[in-house]
């Protein structure tokens, strides 16, 4: 799953595919990818372009994190940003970044990436990983599996259990039939946390 931890709709699927693992044979792997990136040069609201500008600090230190720390570190700082951002509603990325890696035990100089582009190239090259496999026309998350990938879902609430399984069985089903591109309604609710 490709995921950029500012994005609620993101979180939403990174707690479904916790629930996928517990009840069918699925082993999750993390990687980043970026709104920030995304939306570059492109004409968007004020508001949204702020949250832009801001997104880049929270995926560049998961990205450099990663880096020095390895794999494993990159699902447990993004659990502690995201359990802040999302359900915990903090929208200060800094202070974010600050206490999400001192709960996992990371070092704190980690922060300073935020705000330099030293990691942006792996950064780039992660986020350009999920969008070769789906294309530019879409967001986050990405997720892909045996040569089989899609953007989504966008789910609210996260299903649990055996829900959690047959959601993932049909996304996995409908995005590996040749010619498949798309199956959307409008939505009518913000993302639901648990």
């Amino acid at each position: 799953m490709w995921f950029d931890p500012t994005c609620p709709w993101a979180w939403m699927t990174s707690r479904w595919l916790m629930e996928v693992e517990k009840v069918r044979p699925v082993d999750v792997t993390w990687s980043v990818m970026s709104l920030a990136v995304l939306n570059e040069g492109r004409d968007l609201p004020e508001d949204y372009r702020d949250l832009m500008d801001r997104a880049w600090g929270p995926v560049r230190v998961i990205t450099a994190a990663r880096q020095q720390h390895g794999d494993e570190v990159v699902k447990k700082l993004y659990d502690a940003m995201g359990t802040r951002i999302h359900p915990g509603g903090n929208k200060d990325f800094p202070q974010v970044i600050e206490e999400s890696l001192a709960e996992v035990g990371l070092p704190a100089e980690l922060a300073r990436y935020a705000t330099t582009d030293e990691v942006d190239d792996a950064l780039r090259a992660s986020h350009q990983r999920a969008i070769d496999l789906v294309g530019d026309d879409v967001g986050t998350p990405v997720v892909s599996v045996q040569g089989v990938s899609f953007f989504g879902p966008v789910v609210t609430p996260a299903p649990k259990g055996e829900v959690a399984g047959r959601l993932w069985d049909g996304a996995v089903l409908v995005a590996g039939v040749p010619g498949f591109y798309e199956l959307k309604r409008s939505r009518d609710e913000g993302p639901k946390f648990d």
